[in-house]
């Protein structure tokens, strides 16, 4: 069985889909395949970091959830817009099963809401329906049903935030859910720390403040504000020390 990983952060704005595609698209590097669903389904966005155009979306996590569709029905491979010129063709596969880009679709979901033990089921099968290594689940910023749903059936949870009093605030919050549900493994990767801070220190505080796994601590990068989501940064910037870093976490998850 393939590996279940939901990447999640409390608020918005953390870096958590760009780490998700960039995770996503190491690991297939290593010639291994990997699923990415987003269940953020109010806002959906990671399909823009992997270059799925909506209208080549056949069909959405949406459709499923609503029963209009198997769920594998719903699998993309997005695995060629991750390959450079220079790739020599030992690239895995990435899988994205995306949600519905659609204005009626998504407020659709805000007014009736979706089925969370069809969510559940999906994510368990997908796993063995496209014999992934593993499925990597990009959840709703915050605490609803459905990202409780995403983070219980998980064997790693990785908890994206910024070293500022509100992310500490609320990843307090989620790391204490977590351990509630009693996630097999769970880590906290900060992002976006200003270079005047000291790395080492800022794990030292998170590790503290959490008594958790400190994934790393990546310094904030304009080359990734400025890349805007366009393609997952460790494909652009194959050499950055984020990427070196961003290896070395995937490295951990998939063991």
């Amino acid at each position: 069985m393939g590996k279940i990983i939901s990447i999640h952060s409390f608020r918005g704005g953390t870096g958590k889909s760009n780490i998700t595609a960039s995770m996503a698209t190491l690991l297939a590097a290593e010639g291994r395949r990997i699923g990415v669903i987003d269940t953020d389904i109010q806002s959906p966005g990671i399909h823009v970091i992997f270059g799925l155009k909506e209208q080549d979306v056949k069909h959405s996590l949406n459709e499923y959830l609503w029963g209009e569709c198997p769920i594998e029905n719903a699998a993309h491979d997005v695995t060629a817009n991750l390959r450079p010129d220079s790739q020599d063709g030992d690239l895995g596969k990435v899988i994205l099963i995306p949600s519905s880009m659609k204005t009626g679709e998504i407020a659709r979901v805000l007014r009736e809401g979706c089925d969370v033990d069809l969510l559940r089921d999906g994510i368990r099968h997908l796993v063995k329906a496209l014999n992934l290594d593993a499925l990597i689940i990009d959840t709703h910023p915050g605490l609803n049903e459905e990202t409780l749903l995403s983070i219980a059936v998980s064997d790693v949870l990785v908890v994206i935030m910024r070293p500022d009093q509100q992310d500490f605030q609320g990843t307090r919050i989620t790391v204490e859910v977590a351990r509630k549900l009693r996630i097999p493994r769970m880590m906290i990767l900060v992002n976006k720390t200003p270079r005047i801070f000291e790395l080492s220190e800022v794990a030292k505080q998170v590790t503290q403040t959490y008594n958790c796994e400190v994934a790393s601590v990546l310094p904030y990068a304009e080359e990734m504000m400025n890349l805007g989501s366009a393609t997952p940064f460790v494909l652009r910037y194959p050499d950055h020390p984020i990427t070196s870093k961003l290896k070395e976490v995937a490295t951990v998850l998939i063991q």
